[in-house]
């Protein structure tokens, strides 16, 4: 509203350039504020993959959903939808990008990582460090990648990024 008041004002004083009269805010302490910071090497913890039901239960509700409030399901044991200060915890919700067994509503942005013990693990393509590193910050061998940066911006904490690589390399049913 205001630009607009601003622009007539301008129209009717006849000026010329009207960046006179625009308001144009220094942004680069927003934009400080809202950087990443530097891609990272993360070392994958001992034991970090597991094959424990408990922790691909977890990492399964970590790649199908989002907002903590949001969902449908509780969270596995383990796991919070609500943070101690009250905020929503926000999770993976690689379902949006990523196409796996049993995902409804996948995106296709990402690639598929259905089958992926099968295709890449087993084959010896990928192992489980790839996997961890891939996920805490993929930015590390992508640098223009679009992924989330999980870890290194603590969207997820370390046992979370074991949990989620957990359900990516297990054998669904």
């Amino acid at each position: 509203m205001r630009k607009m008041i601003l622009l007539g004002i301008a129209t009717f004083l006849g000026a010329a350039d009207l960046q006179q009269v625009i308001e144009s805010p220094d942004a680069s302490a927003i934009l400080k504020k809202d950087a990443l910071p530097s891609a990272k090497t993360y070392v994958m913890p001992q034991g970090c993959i597991s094959d424990d039901p408990a922790a691909i239960a977890r990492g399964q509700y970590i790649f199908h959903n989002l907002n903590g409030k949001e969902t449908k399901e509780p969270a596995p044991e383990g796991l919070v939808k609500i943070l101690p200060d009250g905020k929503e915890k926000q999770y993976g919700n690689c379902v949006a990008c990523h196409n796996i067994e049993g995902a409804k509503g996948y995106g296709n942005i990402g690639p598929d990582l259905s089958n992926y013990k099968a295709l890449y693990m087993d084959s010896g393509v990928r192992n489980g460090t790839f996997v961890y590193q891939k996920i805490a910050d993929p930015r590390v061998d992508n640098p223009t990648s679009h992924m989330t940066v999980n870890l290194t911006n603590g969207l997820m904490n370390e046992r979370e990024v074991c949990d989620l690589a957990s359900y990516i390399v297990s054998v669904k049913k």
